[in-house]
């Protein structure tokens, strides 16, 4: 069984807020291998139009997305929650190989398991080409 990720379900206001911090923190190291660690083995996403599942699957889908996403910085902000669900509304920056800014708007759904592991995330996410001097991130 493996160690307990704080805070835990059923989750307050001030504990959904810490997971979600955690959750921004994590993902700006832009680090596969640490991101991966806070879903179940068996984690279930959608990401956009891509199926992902198991925490082997997430580690080659982060690597992927920051080989192609430079300069990645994210914002993550609390919807709701109830017991071990949360809504997040997220916005990112990043650039393309080619030099175009993006800022990529989305909400995603989580559910965690008794450990503080997530175990199903559904993320829905569109993209807006911008200017560099249009960044706010």
């Amino acid at each position: 069984m493996e160690t307990p990720r704080h805070p835990l379900p059923p989750f307050t206001m001030e504990t959904a807020l810490q997971k979600v911090q955690i959750a921004e923190d994590a993902w700006n190291t832009k680090d596969p291998e640490k991101v991966a660690l806070a879903y179940t083995i068996d984690t279930e996403w959608r990401n956009r139009t891509d199926f992902i599942n198991g925490r082997e699957e997430v580690k080659a889908f982060l690597t992927q997305k920051w080989q192609k996403e430079l300069h990645y910085k994210l914002k993550k902000e609390l919807w709701g929650f109830k017991e071990n669900r949360m809504a997040v509304r997220f916005e990112y920056e990043w650039q393309d190989h080619s030099g175009q800014w993006f800022r990529s708007y989305g909400n995603e759904l989580w559910e965690f398991d008794e450990n503080g592991y997530m175990q199903k995330r559904y993320a829905s996410i569109n993209d807006l080409a911008i200017e560099e001097s249009d960044r706010t991130l």
